[in-house]
């Protein structure tokens, strides 16, 4: 059913939570997974460095389960960068929290990246409060 799953990352707490559903999911259907991170555009070296952490992190815990992980650090606007990846890698399903470091409080008319990406998205999404 699920073929390829899509995991946006962030350092929120509900991203730490869907780990476990998408290593549950993974496993399942022997998918295969991409996990990505997305800087925005004007992102400097330190953006860069502190999303290869993230991967490397989660990384860790998809490998302790014995999950083969195809990691991209993208760029752009989040939700876009999103739904263009998850068209672009044919993926079935798309897991991810349903808060991130990326919202934008700034702009409390903007709608949160999650819901953004319910939005575009070219395949299901899965939000994980």
């Amino acid at each position: 059913m699920f073929n390829t799953v899509l995991f946006p990352l962030n350092r929120s707490q509900e991203t730490r939570q869907a780990v476990t559903i998408a290593i549950d999911l993974v496993q399942k259907y022997q998918a295969k997974l991409y996990a990505i991170s997305v800087v925005e555009s004007e992102a400097n070296d330190s953006d860069r460095t502190s999303a290869q952490a993230l991967i490397a992190e989660v990384e860790s815990y998809f490998t302790e389960a014995g999950i083969s992980i195809n990691t991209k650090i993208l760029e752009g606007k989040t939700a876009f960068a999103i739904c263009d990846f998850a068209d672009e890698i044919n993926a079935d399903l798309i897991v991810m929290g349903s808060r991130g470091m990326s919202l934008v409080e700034e702009h409390p008319e903007s709608d949160s990246v999650s819901q953004k990406v319910i939005n575009l998205s070219p395949c299901p999404v899965l939000v994980v409060p």
